[in-house]
């Protein structure tokens, strides 16, 4: 129905940055809220940031000041600028969106497919 694809992850060292894209494709009639969860190893799955069709913003406080989450409504894409990283930032990063899907009407929350990101020291 509705496909998330991300790119942008890689390795980089502490202190620099990267950028992660999402793009939403398929049955959409609209997305809602779209946004970045991650998770660790041994870690459960957290926000990292979320932003509304509005633009509203909202962060993890641990990423606060050094993540940028931002969208373009017109691709249905999600973007994530890091910046400042640091090791405990290495996860696997997924984006997701609050999608309307075309015909149905239903509501539901599709996944992308997960992207590594790897901070060294």
């Amino acid at each position: 129905q509705v496909q998330l694809v991300e790119s942008g992850g890689g390795l980089v060292q502490a202190g620099g940055s990267l950028r992660l894209s999402c793009a939403a494709s398929g049955s959409i009639f609209r997305i809602n809220a779209m946004g970045w969860y991650r998770q660790a190893p041994g870690k459960q799955r957290e926000l990292v940031a979320a932003i509304t069709s509005g633009d509203s913003t909202n962060y993890a406080n641990s990423v606060k000041g050094r993540f940028t989450i931002s969208r373009d409504n017109a691709k249905n894409t999600v973007f994530l600028q890091m910046n400042s990283l640091k090791p405990e930032d290495t996860a696997v990063y997924y984006c997701y969106a609050d999608t309307i899907v075309s015909v149905t009407l239903l509501s539901r929350t599709f996944w992308g497919q997960g992207t590594q990101i790897t901070v060294s020291s």
